[in-house]
């Protein structure tokens, strides 16, 4: 069984030919007329502040402009996307964020960079009021410190980390 839909019924276009008697030689639907003569209105006034005088060419060719713009702009309306529709998805595309294209920063140089004499503290041993401890070098093998075959000495726990269990 082939079920039929009701696409027939909206397929059909809304179309003005003319006055009785006298009809245009073209087809334009209703939603053409409703377009194109606010773009002729616009072509013309665009026109005259560019600086052309009103004539019969430069009307000719705001006629033509009308022409191709409205045709472009009825080419997306159908009746499952009405002009409404059009005209918001046009506007949201337009005023949505867009991706920053732009390159952030220049070329790296080492200009900048702070260099200290003194190697920096861990952030734990930044907290101490006491000075700083040099740091001794013994040697692996010389000297009572060292461990099992010449091993240096393991290093000690502070009391803070060996109290929390670390």
């Amino acid at each position: 069984m082939r079920i039929r839909t009701d696409d027939e019924v909206y397929r059909v276009d809304a179309v003005w030919l003319g006055p009785p008697k006298a009809t245009f030689p073209w087809r334009a639907r209703y939603v053409a007329w409703l377009i194109g003569i606010p773009i002729f209105l616009v072509s013309l006034t665009i026109e005259r502040w560019a600086g052309w005088s009103f004539g019969f060419f430069s009307t000719a060719w705001a006629f033509i402009a009308t022409i191709v713009v409205t045709r472009l702009i009825t080419a997306k309306i159908s009746h499952e996307r009405p002009l409404g529709t059009v005209v918001a998805m046009a506007g949201r595309e337009l005023g949505t964020p867009r991706e920053n294209t732009t390159a952030l920063g220049g070329a790296a140089s080492a200009g900048r960079v702070r260099v200290r004499a003194a190697r920096p503290l861990p952030k734990n041993r930044r907290r101490r009021q006491s000075p700083p401890q040099q740091y001794q070098h013994h040697g692996y093998g010389a000297g009572a410190g060292t461990g099992a075959q010449g091993t240096p000495p393991r290093a000690r726990r502070s009391r803070s980390a060996a109290q929390g269990g670390r």
